[in-house]
C-alpha cells in the first residue's frame, strides 16, 4: 500500500468582508454564522478533515476574537495522533507590519511550513459554502506533476466577468493564462460556452510554493496576493494546472447539490445561500451524513412549536420556540423566540433574537441578540427601512447588525396625528 503524502493545510481566514457589513462589524468574515448552527469556516475545515487532512493552520488577522474562540472550542483534534487545528495570528516575524496580502500571510508564517515539513501544501479560503474532497485534488496534482493546482468551477461565460478566470490549453488541464475579471472570458475546450472560475483553493508542491513566496516578497510591485501574483507567476513558468471541481466525487452527494459552491461575499449571496438550504429538496443538502459539516452545538433543548404555530420549509435550531406564529422559508438559529401572530418569510434569524407579537419580517437578516418589538414590520417597505437606519441590499434584503436596537412600533394612525399636530 502506497504511503499517503505528507500534507499541511493552510486556511486563509483573515478576510475583512466589507460587503457583508453589518454582519462583519464585530467579527471576521469566516466567523459569520451560517445555516443556523455553523460558522462559515466550518465548511472548509470539515472538507479538509473529512479528506483526511488533520494538520491545519488557520491564518487570522481582522477582528479575529470570535473566530479564534470558535476554532479553539470546536476544532479540538486528537493530539495523541498528532492532529491539530490551530489559529495563527499575524506574528510580525519579518518586521513590524501586518499581512500585506494572502501570499504575504503565508510568507510571514513560513515557520509553519518549516516545522511541519510537508511534501504538499493545501491552501484553501475560509468563506465559501461547499463540499469538496481535497484528497482527490491532491491526487490529481501529484499525478500531473504540477507545481500548483488551482480548483476551477465551471460557470457560464456570460457570468464569469466578476471572477478570476482560468484559460487552459487544449488538454483542459494546463493553465495558459490566469485572468482577473476579463471582459471576454475564454471558453473551455470541451464546452465553449463555459469557463473556469477560480475557487480560491490551491494545492502546491512545497518547494515550488516556498520559492514563489520568496520571489514575490522581493518584488516591491507585487500585491502579495495568491490569486493575483503567485498563481500568475507559476503560470508564466509553466508549472500551473487546473482541477475541475466537477470531477470531485463527494460521498453522499445528491445530483442536485453535486458541485455546489457558493461565494457568500455579499449580503444578497449570503441570503440566497440560506434560501438554498430550506426547500424539501434543497439545492445544498446539509443532511449528508457521509460527509458531515462539523461544528459545536449549544447545550439547549430541542426546538418547540406551540399554540398552532405553522412552520414550512424552514430550519429551526436548538432551544428555539415558535408560538402561534407563521414561519416560512426561513432559518432560525439557537434560542430564538417567535411570538404569537408574527409572520416570517424568507428570513435568516441568528441566535438569541426575540420576535414580538404580530411582527412581520420579509426578506430580513437579523444578527444575534436583537429584540423586535410587538407590531414591528421590517422588509415590507425598503424605503421605510432605510429611513430607520437599516441596511438594505441591492437585492432588497434588509439587514440588522448584532444587538441593534429597534424602536417600538408606532401605529400609522398615530404617526398621522403626530404629523398633523406638528403642521398645526
Amino acid at each position: 500500500m502506497a504511503k499517503a503524502p505528507n500534507v499541511l493545510g493552510i486556511v486563509l481566514a483573515g478576510g475583512e468582508g466589507k460587503r457583508l457589513m453589518p454582519l462583519t462589524a464585530d467579527r471576521a468574515k469566516p466567523a459569520v454564522p451560517f445555516g443556523g448552527s455553523y460558522r462559515l469556516i466550518d465548511f472548509v475545515l470539515s472538507n479538509l478533515v473529512n479528506a483526511g487532512y488533520r494538520n491545519l493552520c488557520v491564518l487570522t488577522q481582522y477582528k479575529s476574537h470570535s473566530l479564534d474562540r470558535h476554532v479553539t472550542l470546536t476544532w479540538r483534534m486528537s493530539t495523541f495522533l498528532g492532529n491539530y487545528v490551530t489559529c495563527v495570528p499575524a506574528q510580525q516575524r519579518l518586521g513590524p507590519q501586518w499581512y500585506q496580502g494572502s501570499a504575504d500571510a503565508i510568507y510571514q508564517s513560513m515557520n509553519l511550513i518549516n516545522d511541519a515539513d510537508p511534501e504538499y501544501i493545501v491552501v484553501f479560503g475560509a468563506d465559501h459554502v461547499y463540499r469538496m474532497d481535497a484528497s482527490q485534488m491532491v491526487a490529481a496534482h501529484i499525478e500531473r506533476g504540477n507545481g500548483v493546482t488551482v480548483a476551477g468551477i465551471r460557470v457560464p461565460r456570460v457570468e464569469a466577468t466578476e471572477f478570476g478566470v482560468i484559460k487552459t490549453g487544449a488538454d483542459g488541464h494546463v493553465i495558459e493564462e490566469f485572468l482577473e475579471k476579463p471582459a471576454d472570458p475564454p471558453g473551455l475546450p470541451d464546452s465553449p460556452d463555459e469557463t473556469f472560475a477560480s475557487m480560491g483553493n490551491y494545492v502546491f508542491s512545497r518547494d515550488v510554493l516556498v520559492e514563489a513566496l520568496r520571489k514575490d516578497a522581493a518584488n516591491p510591485a507585487s500585491r502579495h496576493d495568491m490569486g493575483g501574483d503567485i498563481v500568475p507567476m507559476l503560470v508564466a513558468e509553466g508549472k500551473a494546472g487546473v482541477y475541475d471541481f466537477q470531477e470531485n466525487d463527494v460521498p453522499g452527494a445528491l445530483d442536485r447539490d453535486r458541485s455546489y459552491w457558493r461565494d457568500v461575499g455579499s449580503l444578497d449571496s449570503y441570503h440566497e445561500a440560506h434560501m438554498d438550504l430550506v426547500s424539501i429538496q434543497p439545492v445544498f443538502n446539509l443532511y449528508n451524513n457521509e460527509w458531515p459539516i462539523f461544528t459545536s452545538h449549544p447545550q439547549l433543548p430541542g426546538a418547540k412549536f406551540t399554540d398552532n404555530a405553522t412552520v414550512g420549509e424552514s430550519i429551526v435550531c436548538q432551544g428555539s420556540i415558535v408560538s402561534g406564529a407563521h414561519v416560512d422559508h426561513s432559518v432560525l438559529g439557537s434560542n430564538v423566540v417567535v411570538s404569537a401572530g408574527a409572520d416570517l418569510q424568507n428570513c435568516v434569524i441568528m441566535d438569541n433574537c426575540k420576535i414580538g407579537r404580530d411582527v412581520v419580517l420579509k426578506n430580513v437578516i437579523l444578527d444575534k441578540n436583537i429584540v423586535v418589538p410587538d407590531g414591528t414590520e421590517i422588509g415590507v417597505d425598503p424605503d421605510y427601512d432605510r429611513q430607520r437606519g437599516f441596511i438594505v441590499s441591492k437585492g432588497g434584503v434588509t439587514v440588522l447588525g448584532k444587538g441593534q436596537v429597534i424602536p417600538a412600533a408606532v401605529a400609522p394612525a398615530a404617526e398621522e396625528v403626530a404629523s398633523e399636530v406638528a403642521e398645526a
